[in-house]
């Protein structure tokens, strides 16, 4: 078809099938009728569209349609814990944050804040690049599981744990979307699908997902949410997941859209920025872009960001992947439609009928904002050791030292909104001592330093700067005249002029390398050159590509950050310490970080104060875990805050004297520092142990867990019956009270536990928990509903979730680590039987064990395989109670690129006992798949652990024994 010809009926059109009547010349167009149902206005638009209109409509930025009164239209505006991007918004504390409040309702209400000022946005500011106005399609909230603490983007998810995830993500799409039966206020899309927790070569690296962790880890953070109809889109990951990338991966549609089927509205799926191009290059997935933008539109996305505004670059390839076959009309129409659905529910064709269309822009940052940000941030403090400093009583304590790089600064992350104002730990402090005539005394702990070139004798800057480490040796300095931080510029030249840093690329990050006596390199952490004095004209420009030809710089020490805090802690009453990091700074997106250590002039500082003054307080503020053991072993007290925004100071001051009951909890496990974490590309929580379910290790900070400045007692747990059946429900009931002298929150955590399991289960498992505030004396009972499939797991031979009859404890905790009372449930009913292979086909992946194999593709389209992770080691598979019954021969699907030096074989066994021997041959592809068979050498008889040992470079996809009479 020619794009200048008229389009078809929709009839016509391959593979999508409507009817719609002509409007008259004076009747408005169907889609245009709010009387009608929500498909037949679809319907009625996409009929009106030419196939280049469609087609355009593949892009993130759309065009308008003139003819048909459509305006522009732009997927994505970032909205993670505030309107970010477009200029002043309310921030909220980071996600992690929100996550430690473990507060549904109160994440619901921020959410809900957020719609609002980007409905501000939206109607009532201009974009500053691309047509139409700024999208109400809200790319948030981040349902990755924060399985690794180093991974660079912690701060955007909430947890660790995927119940405890879905619970805070479904609330905040609520508070997003809003609760009108018809219209949203905004629509929210879950990041990031799927598997995605490493930073360090992201687009490239594999995440290799057993079916057993795909379904009861990562899918179980986003089923939930999709099936409730909360989450209006997806946005496929930059990773793979088992070879394939997520951007072309089977489970969009087979999971993430059958979930949302039921609820009567289609997933609207984008991709994330430049992912399509990325299917090509560094992936090299597919050869063109014109087939891996038609795989990737097949597979399930439905519009392409990428190439930023320039749309003709997608849209062309998308248009040659047509013109070649590669993809149909219908797959066109398909994610057009999605696109419009999501259109009409935004209200775009109805601004009369529209609730929130009268949105003003004085709600950004509007004075009930500031409230709830404040509220937010002073939830989501845990107190994580009290040894009776806290709380801090101002009458007493007339003098706090407060002390740290982060004592006196915020932190904007790259997903905040730009702070309206500032309230730092010693504003907030001083403001609560203030009013009882204390004081606040405010010290860095920075050194202060010049750096004169050996060459001219001039001061770098012709200034002195402050120094902050941020960890492995990266620094900011900050001219100690201006505040403004040293920055690398694109004509290599450094001018201390950056206020703020927030940009993609951090330019204002040096490394002071050591070469003599009271003499450094300069270099830069971005470019890793170095510092160089220009021989012409004495300018210093950072050009230097080897130590032999930089600058050398005498480094004078102006003041002793140390020191200095030393004095300040001495004279004071007591100490707070405020460190932590930069969130765009050593661990950030694109970035992980190497370990969970305080930067160490960080931990030096805090020693050093603490040694002066034992009523010392550790504050950590920041994005992840960090491995503070000797705050823990010798501080009498330790607390946590994310970068919580704009009101973070007054949070903080509140916890730290007692005017708010430190009610937060961790959202993920804190590891100590000399526990050896798993690799951080194992994704197989199961068997590298991680997170609170898996980890053989005690922890440093439990996973749930916080203190109260009150007394919590639990009492009187009961089971509503003792035993239920395998599709049953037992009710849970527990007496909360609040044995303390004052006010406070308890989380109550619910978990459960499989007792002699046939599976490795885990641990314990989060299957509820109830945030409740007493007053002192006050007690609640608190009831939970626990259907028997909380029960579940994956169950590799069938392919589903089980619940396994058996015993089962049911654990009411302070903490993962901490439970409080248990109770015994049975669950009745049948056991599953020993695993049927003969005459039936079983996945080379659904493996009870395995070792020193890799989960690869099967084809680029769908399936799974494994694979040696070294061709010179064999890889093993191990399937436990197999019946085989019967069996006499052995098929194996198996495809092997290359020869390669070696043989390749598949060996089987059962019970230690060769059954057979399968030469694998060449099949010149690693797609190229066919079926190696052989007899059985001893046909067995009964029940077995069936044991298939890969030798050689070979992929295996699945296998079949045959009974007798099966044989060719």
């Amino acid at each position: 078809m020619r794009f200048d010809e008229r389009p078809p009926s929709p009839a016509h059109l391959r593979g999508f099938h409507v009817s719609s009547a002509p409007a008259s010349a004076t009747e408005p167009p169907g889609f245009r009728d709010p009387a009608l149902p929500l498909h037949k206005r679809v319907d009625d638009l996409l009929s009106r569209l030419t196939p280049e209109e469609r087609i355009a409509m593949l892009h993130q930025y759309v065009p308008a349609v003139p003819r048909l009164g459509l305006a522009a239209f732009r997927t994505g505006s970032e909205a993670l814990h505030g309107v970010s991007w477009l200029g002043v918004a309310t921030v909220f504390p980071q996600a992690v944050g929100l996550g430690a409040t473990w507060d549904e309702d109160l994440v619901r209400r921020v959410a809900e804040a957020v719609s609002v000022e980007l409905r501000a946005f939206h109607h009532h500011r201009t974009p500053a690049t691309g047509g139409g106005r700024h999208s109400l399609q809200a790319w948030a909230p981040v349902l990755n599981l924060l399985r690794d603490p180093r991974w660079g983007r912690n701060e955007e998810g909430y947890s660790e744990d995927p119940v405890h995830t879905a619970r805070l993500g479904e609330a905040y799409c609520r508070g997003l979307a809003g609760d009108h039966p018809t219209y949203l206020r905004a629509a929210p899309v879950l990041k990031h699908f799927l598997a995605y927790n490493n930073e360090d070569d992201r687009c490239t690296t594999s995440s290799g997902l057993r079916p057993r962790v795909l379904h009861e880890y990562d899918l179980a953070a986003f089923r939930p949410v999709v099936a409730s109809g909360a989450a209006t889109g997806a946005m496929a990951a930059y990773n793979l997941v088992n070879g394939r990338p997520c951007h072309v991966s089977p489970l969009i549609e087979t999971e993430l859209r059958r979930w949302a089927r039921p609820t009567g509205h289609e997933l609207f799926v984008v991709s994330d920025a430049e992912a399509p191009s990325n299917l090509v290059d560094p992936e090299h997935y597919f050869d063109d872009h014109a087939e891996s933008h038609a795989a990737a539109l097949k597979a399930g996305i439905d519009s392409f960001t990428d190439h930023n505004e320039d749309s003709a670059t997608p849209v062309g390839r998308l248009r040659e992947a047509l013109e070649r076959g590669l993809m149909e009309q219908a797959d066109v129409d398909r994610a057009v439609r999605r696109q419009l659905e999501l259109r009409f529910r935004l209200g775009e064709f109805d601004p009369d009928l529209d609730p929130y269309a009268g949105i003003g822009p004085e709600v950004i940052d509007c004075p009930e904002h500031r409230a709830l940000a404040r509220h937010a941030a002073t939830e989501s403090v845990v107190l994580l050791k009290n040894d009776g400093l806290l709380p801090l009583d101002p009458a007493r304590t007339r003098r706090i030292a407060v002390i740290g790089p982060l004592a006196d600064t915020l932190c904007e992350d790259w997903y905040s909104g730009t702070m309206p104002y500032q309230v730092t730990v010693a504003e907030g402090l001083a403001a609560a001592l203030g009013a009882h005539g204390g004081e606040v005394v405010r010290v860095e702990g920075a050194d202060r330093i010049a750096l004169r070139s050996r060459t001219t004798g001039e001061l770098l800057g012709k200034t002195a700067f402050d120094v902050t480490d941020w960890g492995r040796g990266m620094l900011t300095l900050r001219a100690a005249d201006t505040g403004h931080y040293l920055s690398l510029k694109d004509d290599a030249t450094m001018a201390a002029d950056r206020k703020v840093l927030k940009s993609w690329e951090i330019h204002e990050t040096f490394l002071l390398e050591p070469a003599g006596e009271d003499t450094v390199l300069l270099r830069s952490v971005l470019t890793g050159r170095y510092a160089a004095v220009e021989p012409a004209d004495g300018r210093v420009t950072v050009t230097a590509d080897a130590p032999d030809s930089a600058e050398r710089w005498e480094r004078e020490l102006l003041r002793d950050g140390a020191a200095e805090a030393r004095a300040a802690a001495e004279a004071a009453d007591a100490a707070v310490v405020v460190l932590g990091n930069h969130p765009l700074i050593n661990g950030r997106e694109t970035e992980d970080r190497a370990d969970t250590d305080l930067p160490a002039t960080q931990e030096e500082l805090l020693r050093s104060v603490a040694a002066v003054r034992p009523e010392t307080a550790l504050v950590v503020m920041s994005s992840y875990p960090y491995a503070v053991d000797w705050a823990d072993e010798h501080l009498p007290a330790v607390a946590w805050t994310s970068h919580g925004g704009q009101e973070t100071g007054h949070a903080l001051a509140a916890v730290l004297v007692g005017e708010a009951d430190p009610a937060g909890r961790l959202p993920q496990t804190w590891y100590r520092g000399d526990d050896p974490l798993p690799a951080p590309l194992d994704y197989d929580i199961i068997k590298a142990g991680w997170t609170y379910q898996y980890h053989p290790a005690a922890p440093l900070y439990p996973f749930g867990h916080g203190l109260s400045y009150t007394d919590f007692s639990y009492r009187e747990l009961r089971l509503s019956r003792s035993s239920t059946g395998q599709d049953g429900a037992v009710d849970i009931t527990v007496t909360l009270a609040n044995s303390g002298a004052r006010a406070g929150s308890e989380v109550v955590q619910l978990y459960v536990r499989a007792l002699d399991a046939r599976h490795e289960a885990p641990q314990l498992r989060l299957a509820d928990f109830r945030k409740v505030r007493l007053e002192p004396g006050g007690s609640r009972e608190v009831t939970f509903r626990l259907p028997a499939e909380r029960l579940a797991h994956w169950d590799v031979a069938a392919s589903a979730f089980t619940v396994d009859p058996g015993d089962y404890e049911i654990i009411v905790a302070r903490s993962a680590d901490h439970p409080v009372l248990t109770e015994s449930l049975t669950v009745t009913g049948t056991a599953s039987a020993p695993r049927v292979v003969v005459e039936r086909r079983t996945s080379a992946v659904d493996f009870d064990d395995y070792a020193d194999v890799t989960l690869v593709d099967a084809t680029r389209a769908d399936g799974d395989a494994v694979t040696p992770t070294d061709p010179a080691r064999p890889g093993t598979l191990l399937f436990h109670d197999v019946d085989l019954s019967g069996a006499v021969r052995i098929e194996a699907e198996t495809a092997r690129e290359d020869a390669g030096p070696g043989a390749a074989r598949l060996v089987v066994r059962a019970g230690g006992q060769v059954l057979a021997e399968l030469d694998v041959p060449r099949t010149g592809d690693r797609y190229a798949w066919q079926t190696v068979a052989g007899e059985l050498d001893a046909p067995p008889e009964g029940v077995h652990d069936l044991r298939l040992t890969l030798h050689g470079d070979f992929r295996l996809s699945a296998f079949r024994f045959g009974g007798p009479g099966t044989a060719d």
